[in-house]
């Protein structure tokens, strides 16, 4: 039987590399550490990455394992999910990872002005319903240019046709620099091996997604600083399968 939630919460409570900040709390509670994420918790000038909605923590701690000159911080409101990763992360002793327990709707709170260099959405619900939920949403997007560096990456890794189909568009319409894109993530042959290195890190439901037989799609993009940024008025297909938990009855209109 695996460790309850008051437990895990309890663990998080005293874990060092757990930040947590409530939507609740966070208005009322400075955050110290903005702008100082390197001098305070890393101790070290190395690039600082994101992963938002990252769930057990699987790709921030996996991208930890793989460039340890790099500092990863995994944000989600989960904090029973988030234990998983935070638990490895310290028993694997990897000073190069932290976690941050808010919601991403008020994440520019917690990063200055170039804070950031890149950006990992993996999995993120597609919010068929929200455009302004969607995490690779102009919503969102000018959320992350108020930290990200200029030209930062963001990641997209997803399930979800109508999410990729609608960040494929509104980075097209917008002109922003398309570094890869693939509808196959793995059985894409033009890939080099250290993207796929990469890019092989599964998340829990990813394996759910694979063993259903969906594509796994990936599009990777620049986000400069200069330009305002414009959604898509393209109507796009639903999703034709409800994922995990995500409630597809979306109308047509509510859905571009």
């Amino acid at each position: 039987m695996g460790k309850g939630k008051l437990a895990k919460f309890a663990d998080m409570e005293r874990y060092e590399n757990v930040f947590q900040y409530p939507y609740s709390v966070v208005e009322h509670v400075p955050f110290d550490m903005k702008g100082r994420w390197h001098e305070d918790y890393f101790h070290n000038d190395n690039p600082i990455v994101l992963e938002l909605g990252c769930g057990k923590g699987e790709y921030t701690v996996g991208l930890a394992r793989m460039f340890p000159d790099i500092n990863f911080i995994g944000v989600d409101i989960k904090g029973a999910r988030m234990w998983t990763g935070a638990t490895q992360a310290l028993n694997e002793h990897l000073p190069n990872v932290a976690f941050l327990r808010t919601n991403i709707e008020v994440i520019e709170r917690f990063f200055s002005p170039g804070e950031v260099k890149e950006i990992w959405l993996t999995f993120s619900d597609p919010q068929m319903k929200n455009p302004r939920k969607r995490l690779s949403s102009t919503t969102f997007l000018e959320r992350y240019r108020k930290f990200l560096v200029d030209g930062g990456v963001v990641h997209l890794k997803t399930d979800s046709n109508f999410l990729f189909t609608y960040t494929t568009l509104l980075v097209e319409k917008n002109n922003l620099p398309v570094l890869w894109r693939t509808e196959d993530l793995y059985h894409d042959d033009g890939m080099d091996d250290a993207t796929r290195q990469i890019l092989s890190i599964h998340t829990y439901y990813e394996n759910m997604w694979i063993e259903r037989g969906l594509n796994i799609r990936y599009i990777k993009f620049r986000l400069p600083q200069e330009g305002v940024l414009e959604e898509t008025d393209v109507e796009i297909p639903l999703d034709d399968y409800r994922s995990y938990r995500r409630d597809k009855r979306s109308t047509r209109e509510t859905a571009k």
